[in-house]
């Protein structure tokens, strides 16, 4: 299994909700944001601290997820 490094979950961090290195910027707020037509890019250019790393990873996390659920 790939490990997904810069997604964390703390409990006092954005409710506990998967974020992106531990900063308030969870995996859903990148997810939802690629699934409104935004481009990586465009992200890029809102959160500057953030790395195309962190928005792959956040997307692969969004997959595990899903095929998690499938397996049911």
């Amino acid at each position: 299994m790939e490990q997904l490094d810069r997604i964390t979950q703390q409990p006092g961090i954005m409710g506990g909700k998967a974020c992106i290195r531990g900063i308030r910027v969870t995996v859903g707020m990148i997810v939802g944001q690629i699934g409104a037509g935004r481009s990586v890019d465009e992200i890029l250019a809102d959160y500057p601290y953030l790395e195309h790393e962190d928005i792959m990873q956040a997307l692969r996390t969004l997959h595990g997820v899903r095929m998690n659920v499938k397996s049911f």
